[in-house]
């Protein structure tokens, strides 16, 4: 306990050293305007149990020293409803609630974000996707649409002279539009929220 504890302060006063300015100043006009990433939910991949097939890239553009847009072409899987977090509904993952088959998505997302203070942000996720409904034995049954955004509050980190930089994250996530869902799918997915409150994000990139 004693070294965890130590660990996490330690991780505490790297952060704390980490250049704490705003964003970028307005004026500035040397700053790296662009970058490409993506984000640490890519290790979900190495699950030995029912991985998300999970892949994204991030291509940013800042259009001011506080407004930034993104575009996030993404693709994964999943098996149960995205009404259970994830992480601290003990829902997720019980057979019960398993959908019978998996959803295939394939969408691309635009986001704004907004730096509030130093490297404080808000931000705004719209994502629309496609939808392919698969059975158990892979076979697809059905298409379907949705919206899906994302309402993040974040921090951003800037590395090695801003080459790099990380964004640990929490949001709030909303099902905001799809079309039916197949029988099956839709009586599972019909017993939970369209939001899911606290999901943690760690975004990365690099600028150029």
């Amino acid at each position: 306990m004693q070294k965890k504890i130590l660990r996490i302060g330690l991780a505490l006063v790297l952060a704390s050293s980490l250049q704490a300015k705003a964003q970028y100043a307005k004026t500035d006009s040397t700053y790296k305007k662009c970058f490409i990433g993506s984000t640490l939910f890519l290790l979900g991949n190495l699950a030995t149990t029912n991985p998300p097939n999970f892949a994204q890239i991030n291509i940013g553009y800042r259009l001011t020293g506080k407004d930034v847009i993104t575009l996030e072409p993404k693709t994964w899987k999943y098996a149960w409803p995205n009404g259970i977090h994830p992480f601290f509904n003990t829902a997720y993952g019980k057979p019960e609630e398993q959908f019978p088959g998996y959803v295939r998505e394939y969408g691309i997302s635009l986001s704004y974000q907004r730096f509030l203070w130093k490297g404080l942000y808000a931000e705004l996720n719209v994502m629309p996707s496609l939808q392919n409904f698969m059975n158990s034995k892979g076979k697809k049954m059905d298409n379907g649409f949705q919206i899906f955004n994302t309402y993040r509050i974040g921090y951003h980190i800037k590395l090695f002279k801003d080459r790099f930089f990380i964004q640990p994250s929490i949001a709030i996530t909303h099902r905001a539009y799809h079309t039916e869902l197949p029988d099956g799918f839709k009586q599972l997915d019909d017993k939970w929220s369209k939001f899911v409150f606290g999901e943690p994000g760690f975004h990365f990139g690099f600028n150029f």
